[in-house]
């Protein structure tokens, strides 16, 4: 099957690309709203981009009204932001986060979300998320006829559960990607579990 991407409608090719890149990480932001309070939200076009700076790729569309989204008011305005990689126990939550509310109703209070500080960072992370990355607006692009937000964000820490990290034998740093037990996104409705991890030593 051979599906013409120039012929169909933005909505159809959306349907199409988010069932063929798969699974795709999850980023559960947290931004500050202009009142003081948290807008959190999750998003699946979201991928590391280079290490040097360290630059995270987060792509947000519009609220169904043709607004932008408050995630990236809040980012554009006060540049700071944290991602969050979510675990399976969290995946209900975390989808009921994409709920749209009322303004000045809270994605965090809804939810019964608690937050700890983020150690040198001005934000918070969630308590209960297992990874955590402090970020700073680097640079925002709007693509495409309907002005999609992509949003490079420059990481300034990084969170690890202590449960999920250890050393390896040349003494870096060593994530124990069972312990996270992260959720990948999938299309519609479906998200992947975390499941065999499987060594493939590469070339040398």
């Amino acid at each position: 099957m051979i599906i013409d991407f120039t012929s169909m409608p933005s909505d159809r090719v959306y349907h199409c690309m988010t069932q063929s890149l798969i699974p795709r990480p999850v980023a559960w932001v947290l931004s500050e709203n202009p009142e003081g309070d948290y807008n959190l939200a999750p998003f699946s076009f979201f991928t590391a981009v280079t290490a040097d700076p360290p630059l995270i790729m987060l792509s947000v569309g519009r609220k169904p009204d043709g607004n932008f989204k408050d995630t990236r008011v809040n980012i554009e305005e006060r540049k700071k932001f944290v991602i969050h990689i979510a675990h399976n126990e969290l995946a209900k939550v975390m989808t009921e986060t994409s709920r749209s509310l009322p303004h000045g109703a809270s994605e965090l209070a809804e939810n019964g979300l608690a937050t700890v500080p983020f150690d040198g960072f001005e934000l918070p992370r969630l308590a209960d998320c297992r990874i955590a990355m402090a970020c700073e607006l680097f640079q925002l692009q709007e693509l495409g006829p309907n002005r999609q937000s992509v949003i490079f964000g420059q990481v300034q820490q990084l969170y690890v559960d202590d449960a999920a990290a250890t050393r390896d034998e040349k003494e870096r740093l060593r994530i124990d990607a069972t312990a996270i037990d992260a959720i990948g996104r999938l299309g519609a409705n479906e998200y992947v579990t975390f499941g065999e991890v499987i060594t493939i030593p590469r070339p040398s």
